[in-house]
């Protein structure tokens, strides 16, 4: 009697291919020798990649591992919570509040500009005193395992909008540190302030770093944003930060590209 270990690996490899990875690895791959090997193909995890929209024939020669690349492509979303104000400042630690203290204003705001992105309808604004706020991120938690930050060392996207209001100027200031078990700096990312004059044009700028080929050992990203006004005005005339976001994907060829 025939079963479905006599089908052809061609066959299986497209049976298998539409089970949930988690199966394929606690489950499948665990039944015998042969389910082992085919689950261990590269040509199941492309598949599933073609199946799920993550392929792109351009990519091919520059994969190496296309089950850690269909991983990182369904793990990948945005692991900063709460990026757009839509949740007052749920999960955001407010490091230093000065001046009249952090808002939530409605775009495009008194004196502002549209973002370009218009499922965006908040943004966090700054006072006169300094104003800074952050989050860290826990890999695990996130579903980021040791192994996987430590021998595919994946490329780690960070982006940030920021704008001034058009008549009073500003300063914005970004840091974004990789943190080991015990909270030391294995890398960092900090440009220069941004000083933005008064009568600005108002309008919003993306800023953008990738982290690739870091030390091993990353279990923590630390994000920290904010700045304040440069006319030392009472109320909000200080930067505007919103649509923050650090994402963790297959490495490419842009790797260390930065952008202001």
């Amino acid at each position: 009697m025939a079963t479905i270990s006599d089908l052809p690996e061609d066959v299986l490899v497209e049976l298998l291919s539409l089970l949930p990875a988690r199966d394929l690895l606690r489950a499948c791959r665990l039944v015998c020798s042969q389910w082992r090997d085919v689950v261990d193909l590269a040509t199941l995890w492309k598949r599933k990649c073609q199946r799920e929209g993550f392929y792109v024939q351009s990519l091919d020669r520059s994969i190496a591992d296309w089950k850690v690349f269909y991983l990182l492509c369904k793990l990948k979303r945005n692991l900063i919570k709460n990026p757009r104000a839509e949740e007052n400042f749920t999960h955001w630690k407010l490091d230093q509040n000065g001046g009249d203290m952090w808002k939530i204003e409605d775009l495009p705001g008194p004196l502002g500009k549209e973002l370009p992105d218009s499922e965006v309808h908040k943004y966090f604004v700054t006072s006169f005193g300094p104003c800074f706020k952050s989050q860290l991120i826990t890999l695990q938690e996130e579903g980021y395992w040791n192994e996987l930050m430590d021998e595919k060392r994946p490329e780690i996207v960070v982006k940030d909008w920021y704008a001034a209001r058009f008549d009073c100027g500003c300063r914005y200031e970004l840091r974004v540190r990789l943190l080991s078990e015990n909270y030391i700096v294995l890398e960092e990312f900090c440009p220069e302030p941004v000083v933005i004059e008064q009568w600005s044009d108002a309008m919003w700028r993306e800023i953008s770093h990738t982290f690739s080929n870091y030390p091993a050992g990353v279990r923590y990203i630390w994000f920290q944003h904010g700045g304040q006004d440069t006319q030392f005005w009472a109320g909000w005339y200080g930067i505007r930060v919103t649509n923050s976001s650090i994402t963790i994907g297959p490495q490419t060829l842009k790797a260390n590209e930065d952008t202001i």
